[in-house]
């Protein structure tokens, strides 16, 4: 039994390992294919949130913050760089006037549609290039079980259950 903890332990490390060396790859790669258009990758995730056809009316910066899981200071931010660079606005929502309305602006729409979103696709071409459909799709499904465990984490849980995955 303590072997068998041994050696899950051990996989864990690895995945957690791997999992850390794909984000800090993603930011590098990710950034340099969109680098002509002036994004990073935070960006990127900025502007595809905003994208979305469900938030064509823009996002609350708490409810941005929530959907990207970042804090609201760090997302300020990029925001703001966003911002200045002309790609979003944000003003008091009307609905709430202290709450802040974030919305892409025409032309960001247009550098995000036509020029960033062209380099993305092939850049997940590439990145993805000897994954099947199949292959896309469980390591999605893995993924969100992971995500759903260190939100439960986040979220003052101890990620234990009552069940054993080690007991026979």
């Amino acid at each position: 039994m303590d072997q068998a903890h041994e050696m899950r332990t051990e996989l864990a490390n690895r995945l957690f390992f791997r999992l850390y060396q794909c984000a800090n790859m993603l930011h590098k790669t990710g950034s340099r294919a969109i680098e002509e258009e002036g994004l990073t990758t935070q960006q990127w995730a900025v502007l595809g949130a905003l994208s979305r056809p469900q938030v064509d009316g823009g996002m609350k910066l708490g409810d941005l913050a929530r959907y990207l899981m970042v804090s609201r200071q760090n997302l300020s931010g990029v925001i703001g760089r966003l911002e200045r660079a002309g790609h979003l606005v944000s003003a008091a929502d009307p609905a709430d006037r202290r709450s802040r309305l974030i919305q892409m602006t025409d032309n960001g729409r247009r550098v995000w549609q036509h020029f960033a979103l062209p380099k993305i696709r092939g850049y997940y071409d590439l990145a993805l290039k000897d994954f099947s459909t199949n292959d896309i799709v469980h390591t999605v499904h893995y993924l969100l079980k992971i995500l759903d465990n260190m939100q439960a984490l986040d979220e003052g849980g101890d990620g234990e259950s009552d069940i054993d995955p080690l007991a026979d």
